[in-house]
Order: structure tokens, then C-alpha cells, then sequence
């Protein structure tokens, strides 16, 4: 534990930040580029800005919460002083891909690159939010028996409400997870794609992994995002060649290996098709904020 206001638990095992519990009073912990492997609700009580995240720019008010997944990278700029409350949970304290079907907020909350970051809190909410985070700053700063169970039955009542209020404020993120077929195929292409986009990069790949023909998923590609599922592919692999270009020191043919290219030079012109930029040139001219980072 560090103080009032910043209670954090450590993986004995691994020294690993499991949980971590912070009051904020200004913008110092936001203000440089974030990347961190855990993920992180930071719920804005007061204040506006602008975010920056996968390389959109949100604007912000007092009162709305923002997910981030595992080395999402994201900072703040702000226009009024901000305060606020931030939770940070890793994987290995509470996994949201084992507990989607309780939580319902992965591919909502987090890992959704197809929508805003945050939601709005309403008065509403905000009230059962303060609640929450009261008992869980009560509970870490006086532990007792079945601690963890307690910081996760708390967390979980957080992510379901944050969740159900997303679904009603963004009705398309809605009709990705409810559950009639189409679009629940649709969740399973965006998990599918998120796990394997560095080494698969048809669309026949992902058809095959789904039992479904390639003509059908493309119609119902084309028909919920408007996008070819070569589009849906494509979009992953450049937001992630971006990230390693705006964050790291990595070559081009190292980045392109990662991504399942041996050819560095097919990489580059498939950049290029799909960034209007060549790899080297990004990193020229947006890749130097990586040293914030």
C-alpha cells in the first residue's frame, strides 16, 4: 500500500501489480503516453480534455469513464483541471476472457477497436459507482479473510454496469453481443482476429476457424460494419504496426516479422496502401512522441 489516495496490491509470486485502487487530483499520471499490461478504468469526476488512443482523438467531460486494455496505448491532454479514480487490475487477479459470459465486457468495454473508449456517466451511475469504489478503497486499506473474492465481486458489479451502460449509449456495440447468430459470429471474428492477426491474414483463415463459408461471413461482414473482412484484418495489423512504430525503436523488418511478413518491402507497400504513409515516414513524422512513452 502506498497511501490515501493509492492502494495497490502485488503478485507475491511474480511482483506483478495485481490490483491497484488511485485517487487523482490532476493529470500527472495521464499526461505521456501510456502502455501499460494491465488493464485500466479511469473513471474522470471532474474536468475536460482531449484523449488520444490507437491514434484517435476523443474530446472529454466531467463524469465519463474510460477501459483500456493491456498495452493500449493512450494519454490526456486537459483543458480543466481533472480529478478522478482510477482502478488497474491485471489478468492474473481477474481475467475478463474467462469471465466474458458474467462480465459481458470484453469486446464492450475493452479490446474493441471498432468503437469510443468511454461512456458517459449518468447521474445514475455515478452514484453506484461512488459506492463501489468506496468499498473497495474500504477493503484494501482493511484487509481481512477472502479479500480478493470481495475486490472481485466488487470489480465484476463495476464492469457489468460500465458494460450495460455502454449498450445503451452505443445501441451498435449492442448488436455485436447479444446473442441471435449473426452477430455472435461476429464477436467470435473480432476475438478471432485479435488472437491470431500477427500469423493469419485471409479470410478464408478466419471462415475456417468460424465453420462458416467465406462468401457467407463476407456478406455478414459487409452488412454490420460495412467493411470487407479483408478491411476488418488489414485495420488490426496496421493499428498495431503503428503502435510499434510510434512507441518502440524496432525496424520496419523487425515489426514486419512480428506481424507474419518476411518480406519487408511487401510490408511496406501494404503500409503504405493502407496508411497513405510509408512505414518510415510515419515514424518520422508522428513516431516522435515514442519517447515519452
Amino acid at each position: 500500500m502506498l497511501n490515501e489516495s493509492a492502494l495497490t496490491l502485488i503478485n507475491p509470486q511474480n511482483g506483478n501489480l495485481a490490483f491497484k485502487y488511485m485517487a487523482f487530483e490532476d493529470n500527472s499520471h495521464f499526461d505521456h503516453i501510456q502502455r501499460n499490461n494491465y488493464f485500466s478504468l479511469i473513471w474522470i469526476t471532474s474536468g475536460a480534455g482531449k484523449l488520444k488512443a490507437d491514434f484517435e482523438e476523443y474530446d472529454f467531460e466531467e463524469n465519463s469513464l474510460f477501459a483500456f486494455s493491456p498495452y493500449q496505448p493512450y494519454m490526456f491532454s486537459v483543458e480543466t483541471s481533472v480529478k478522478g479514480i482510477a482502478i488497474n487490475f491485471h489478468s492474473e487477479f481477474f481475467c475478463i476472457y474467462k469471465h466474458h459470459k458474467e462480465v459481458s465486457s470484453h469486446g464492450v468495454l475493452f479490446n474493441n477497436i471498432y468503437h469510443p473508449p468511454f461512456v458517459k456517466v449518468d447521474e445514475s451511475t455515478a452514484a453506484t459507482f461512488k459506492m463501489l469504489c468506496e468499498q473497495i478503497k474500504t477493503e484494501m486499506q482493511n484487509p481481512a479473510l477472502a479479500q480478493h473474492e470481495l475486490l472481485v465481486s466488487y470489480l465484476k458489479i463495476l464492469l457489468i454496469t460500465a458494460a450495460r451502460l455502454k449498450t445503451q449509449q452505443q445501441p451498435e456495440v449492442n448488436e455485436i453481443v447479444t446473442g441471435y447468430k449473426e452477430p455472435f459470429i461476429l464477436q467470435k471474428l473480432k476475438d478471432a482476429i485479435e488472437a491470431n492477426f500477427r500469423i493469419k491474414h485471409s479470410p478464408s483463415d478466419y471462415a475456417g476457424m468460424l465453420y462458416i463459408s467465406p462468401k457467407a461471413l463476407a456478406k455478414i461482414t459487409k452488412a454490420h460494419f460495412n467493411k470487407t473482412l479483408s478491411s476488418l484484418i488489414n485495420e488490426r495489423i496496421i493499428i498495431e504496426a503503428k503502435r510499434e512504430l510510434y512507441l518502440t525503436n524496432k525496424t520496419v523488418k523487425e515489426i514486419a516479422y512480428e506481424l507474419g511478413y518476411e518480406d519487408e518491402y511487401y510490408f511496406s507497400r501494404f503500409f503504405k496502401i493502407n496508411a497513405d504513409v510509408s512505414p518510415q515516414l510515419y515514424r518520422e513524422t508522428v513516431g516522435h512522441a515514442r519517447a515519452t512513452a
